[in-house]
């Protein structure tokens, strides 16, 4: 179990990062705004609870590409001081800081579950050269993004091709959506007392930024991933920083940095972006695995509703050869069904997608999304969606209960449905010291989703305004009353 600890730069040794674990009874949110650092070796998170629980243990056997990054006078065990993911021959992605901010010679170490007991490692190699992102600031530059590096080994790596970690880039912006989930992988600490060097991984789900900004920087959703949880009920920790964030088999995030304390978000170097393209282009052609393609022909259409259009999904085999692909579509317009014909296909193969919508389809424009999912990987594309004329009214949020009543520091919840807008739509609170919290953050047109509130310590009577915002970027509100008594 690990506890909060988050210090400096979060080189985030994603060492204990595991499967959402549930916090004890009456654990309540972390609140106020939360000193920002990396989650390298050199965090000294402070006065922590128990409230984190960083991960369960897991191998190397079980994800190959995974590698620790040591330094001298690291602090971790054999001076262990980030987590990284092999990705090519010689070709090693982490986080820029990693390379730049913490000081000493470095080196990796290959195949050990344990750092605890040296000798059980299987490969060990010095750093030949590294390349951090162009828009990398230097030293602390984790701060305002582009925390991801490239470096090259002075040995080969003993991991197969078909084991280096697939890095995702710009075409797969759809993998860091808001309302999904990956794991990180990492070697750091379970706990702000707690020993570091064991692999570990946890899942997070990843989040809206609006919904992150409880730190002293601003969480940039154009460069990061916020993921995990405000109250920090599993996070990455010191010796976690560089590890991956990984979706659908897919390296989309690099562990960044996070609160001091490892006890709220996680923030991940975004990949979903150019910078993965960046990334990719610096591992090199050939480096990376082939992987098979999926793509829409054509991708855009219009049906009334209670009409249906079709369109051809088109797939392209990896290196690997050809393998079996299941189909499938999300972010439907209501009453909307998507059919394919057939439902799975080998890559290289062609199938049929028709959307059916119903009468009561909303008029609109949507972004459909058509996912691929492989043996180890998903590919995803994108299909317009429109509906009827194409436009619509904003959204309307609708607030059950609208009123509730708690004692100072209570917590109050209540169900937001959302009619009308186009595409996702993101909802926000205004109107209490801390934000209230949505479960999830985004929904499509007919959604709902959970408002959760904490009442302020004063006493008195609260006006909370509820801003649903579509993709259009128009937006409705409804209002909820919160007595403290």
């Amino acid at each position: 179990m690990r506890t909060p600890r988050f210090a400096a730069v979060l080189t985030l040794a994603l060492a204990a990062v595991t499967m959402p674990v549930v916090t004890a009874a009456g654990a309540t949110p972390a609140g106020g705004t939360s000193t920002a650092a990396t989650p390298t070796d050199q965090l000294r998170p402070g006065g922590a609870g128990a409230l984190i629980v960083n991960g369960e243990r897991t191998t190397v056997k079980e994800h190959p590409f995974v590698i620790a990054g040591m330094r001298v006078g690291g602090n971790g065990p054999q001076g262990q001081s980030c987590t990284a993911s092999v990705v090519g021959k010689r070709k090693i992605l982490t986080a820029a800081h990693c390379m730049v901010d913490a000081t000493g010679a470095k080196s990796y170490v290959y195949g050990d579950d344990d750092l605890n007991t040296p000798g059980d490692e299987t490969f060990r190699t010095a750093v030949e050269s590294f390349k951090t992102h162009p828009g990398y600031t230097g030293s602390g530059g984790w701060r305002t993004g582009y925390d991801v590096a490239v470096v090259t080994t002075a040995d080969d790596l003993p991991v197969p091709q078909s084991q280096w970690a697939a890095v995702a880039g710009s075409g797969d912006s759809a993998l860091t959506r808001p309302g999904g989930a990956g794991f990180s992988l990492g070697y750091g600490k379970t706990s702000s007392a707690g020993g570091s060097g064991e692999l570990r991984k946890t899942t997070l789900p990843v989040n809206d930024p609006a919904g992150c900004q409880v730190f002293d920087i601003r969480v940039n959703g154009d460069l990061m991933v916020c993921t995990g949880y405000d109250d920090g009920r599993t996070a990455n920790c010191s010796g976690d920083s560089g590890g991956p964030f990984i979706v659908d088999g897919v390296i989309v995030g690099v562990s960044s940095w996070g609160a001091s304390g490892c006890n709220r978000y996680s923030i991940m170097a975004r990949l979903t972006n150019s910078m993965g393209d960046w990334a990719k282009g610096e591992i090199g052609g050939g480096t990376q695995p082939g992987r098979f393609a999926v793509a829409l022909s054509p991708s855009s259409g219009k049906a009334e509703p209670g009409k249906h259009v079709s369109t051809s999904v088109t797939t392209t085999a990896g290196d690997q050869g050809p393998e079996k692909l299941e189909l499938s579509a999300s972010a439907l317009p209501a009453g909307t069904t998507a059919t394919f014909q057939p439902a799975a296909v080998n890559s290289g193969e062609v199938a049929k997608l028709t959307l059916a919508t119903s009468a009561t389809t909303p008029a609109g424009t949507y972004k459909v999304t058509v996912t691929a999912k492989g043996t180890a990987e998903s590919r995803t594309a994108e299909y317009t969606l429109t509906v009827g004329s194409g436009t619509v009214n904003g959204p309307t949020p609708s607030v059950s209960p609208n009123s509730g009543s708690v004692p100072p520091g209570g917590y109050a919840t209540a169900t937001i449905t959302v009619t009308g807008g186009t595409g996702t739509i993101r909802l926000t609170g205004a109107g209490l010291p801390n934000a209230p919290m949505f479960t999830p953050q985004t929904v499509n047109p007919g959604g709902t989703t959970r408002m959760t509130l904490m009442g302020p310590y004063q006493r008195g009577t609260y006006r909370v305004t509820v801003t649903a915002t579509d993709s259009a970027g128009k937006t409705g509100t409804a209002e909820y009353t919160l007595t403290v008594r």
